[in-house]
């Protein structure tokens, strides 16, 4: 009796979005200048503040249903954007794009996050 109980337990909570329903893995996250069929042109470091825009491009393995990740971009150490990217498949490959200027000078991150808030990655890079 006391087994079947567990059994229910551990069901209803794997229905209700338990800790072991999903686990996403970021395989692939890179700060680029261009995406081309999908693909990062190039991977940036440190750039030029004079370019018009950046992407955080990055892929994803193991939704096992549709999710979401975030794109939260930081400049100097405060957040200027975050942005919910949906995941369709178990293999996907999705990006944000932020506007730049001269006046965006200076040190960058931009987090990775489950659709729990956990950081699954973290880049950086800085623009002069």
């Amino acid at each position: 009796m006391l087994k079947k109980g567990l059994g229910l337990a551990l069901g209803m909570f794997l229905l209700a979005g338990g800790v072991l329903a999903q686990s996403l893995e970021v395989v692939e996250a890179v700060i680029t200048t261009d995406i081309i069929d999908r693909v990062p042109a190039d991977a940036v470091e440190s750039y030029s503040a004079n370019v018009e825009q950046l992407h955080c491009f990055t892929r994803v393995l193991g939704a096992t249903e549709e999710t979401a990740i975030v794109h939260v971009w930081f400049h100097e150490g405060t957040e200027v954007t975050r942005m919910t990217l949906p995941v369709r498949s178990s293999n996907w490959r999705t990006w944000s794009t932020k506007t730049m200027s001269p006046e965006t000078a200076g040190n960058w991150r931009v987090e990775v996050r489950d659709e729990q808030g956990e950081i699954l990655k973290q880049l950086s890079f800085s623009l002069f």
